[in-house]
């Protein structure tokens, strides 16, 4: 029915932005690593700017990604 069909709309949604939570999650967690090497002088601060925006675009392609994917599973679950 369509009432179902909604609620598995929310779902994806939901699941969508979790997805995304957890995307953003691993890009925090990746430049604290790389500010921690750059601290102990591992890397370069040069290298941790590089870095951090190949980190920035990685999560931003991710997000991108998933927002696509939330996108084509409501189109496919609302389509009869």
């Amino acid at each position: 029915s369509q009432e179902r069909r909604e609620q598995m709309v929310k779902l994806v949604r939901q699941m969508g932005e979790e997805a995304k939570v957890r995307v953003r999650s691993a890009r925090r967690d990746a430049i604290e690593t790389l500010k921690k090497g750059q601290k102990e002088s591992f890397i370069t601060e040069d290298d941790l700017h590089r870095l951090e925006k190949e980190v920035q675009t990685l999560t931003d392609k991710s997000v991108a990604d998933i927002d696509q994917h939330i996108v084509s599973k409501e189109k496919e679950v609302l389509t009869v």
